[in-house]
């Protein structure tokens, strides 16, 4: 008897485990349109709703002005020579959490978005959100699926229009995929010989000096020292005697030969600066008495890079370099603690 009862108990629960593999079979059915790769996001964001485990903090800002994010990005894309990502989806997406814990924690993507993309996530809700966006680059997202991924040269020109199900291995997107998709449409890297000619001529012209940076894209202090400077009320006072020139010496080719011509050390800390005349010749740089003052933040660094500013200044009053000084001090103030060493 208790031999017939385990097998009774056995047949039960081998029925049950049937039962339960029928329903997932028809769940899944419904979560994947017919026409659409099983990979592919379906029509339908319900059944892609994202599980606590796949999910961190919302990617999408849903009361982001999304135009105004754009253009923003597409400002920083034409001053560092990148690339515009636009990463199409809902926070409701299980995929679009997928994709961008890809962009954040795999150490190859991350580099490459750093170094190429401004990367803007655009809320598309329940593909009832930024519409006017959707249609204006012609996308079909309840056909496609989110996420979808959008590159735009520096003037808004779009490039490539990408759905994701293809970068997909299994339950993630493939590293290799994706990174194959960001290389092949980053921008051409420029030759920093031709940029220093290019600013030379332009000095020459406009009787400037030229305010000379070395930096790279991993650099934290770079990129602070750089919103500095574009900040609205700061890059005319400084345009008004220096012509802005920045060396990458990670994107640029010929960096290291260009460095080397204005810089003594072989590996000074970045930002490296220094004021040239038209000619290329070098004014001050900022070596100070306690080395490279690199982004100015120290009372000390401050002075020094006020007194290259004056030593290449030739429209700027008193009350301009005050004003600029006042502001650098104001943003320094700010600053917190980061890393300026490569990861």
């Amino acid at each position: 008897m208790q031999r017939r009862l385990m097998g009774i108990n056995e047949f039960a629960a081998i029925g049950l485990l049937f039962a339960i593999w029928v329903g997932a079979q028809f769940s899944a059915a419904a979560q994947t349109p017919a026409g659409v790769p099983s990979g592919d996001r379906p029509a339908e964001p319900q059944a892609q709703t994202a599980p606590v485990s796949d999910r961190s903090a919302d990617i999408f800002d849903s009361a982001a002005d999304a135009k105004a994010q754009i253009a923003t990005a597409l400002e920083a894309a034409q001053r560092e020579h990148q690339r515009v990502l636009l990463l199409l989806g809902g926070n409701w997406c299980t995929w679009c959490h997928r994709l961008h814990t890809l962009f954040k924690e795999n150490k190859d993507v991350a580099r490459l978005l750093k170094s190429e993309y401004q990367l803007v996530p655009v809320d598309v809700g329940r593909f009832d959100k930024n519409t006017d966006i959707v249609s204006g680059y012609g996308l079909e997202l309840k056909k496609t699926g989110v996420p979808f991924l959008v590159v735009l040269d520096s003037d808004g020109k779009v490039l490539a229009k990408q759905e994701t199900g293809s970068l997909e291995k299994g339950q993630a997107h493939d590293p290799d995929k994706v990174l194959a998709f960001l290389t092949k449409w980053k921008a051409e890297p420029r030759d920093a010989e031709t940029v220093v000619t290019q600013a030379l001529a332009r000095a020459t012209a406009e009787h400037k000096s030229i305010l000379l940076r070395l930096q790279a894209p991993w650099c934290v202090w770079c990129r602070r020292l750089e919103a500095f400077l574009s900040r609205p009320e700061i890059e005319p006072l400084i345009g008004r005697d220096f012509v802005d020139l920045k060396i990458d010496m990670e994107r640029m080719t010929h960096a290291k030969e260009v460095a080397a011509r204005f810089c003594e050390k072989d590996a000074p800390g970045m930002p490296w600066l220094a004021v040239l005349d038209a000619e290329g010749k070098v004014v001050v740089t900022s070596d100070g008495p306690d080395g490279n003052i690199g982004c100015p933040v120290a009372p000390g660094e401050i002075s020094h890079f006020m007194e290259m500013l004056r030593k290449g200044a030739k429209k700027l009053s008193a009350g301009d370099l005050q004003k600029i000084e006042d502001l650098l001090k104001e943003a320094a103030a700010k600053f917190k603690p980061a890393a300026t060493t490569q990861p």
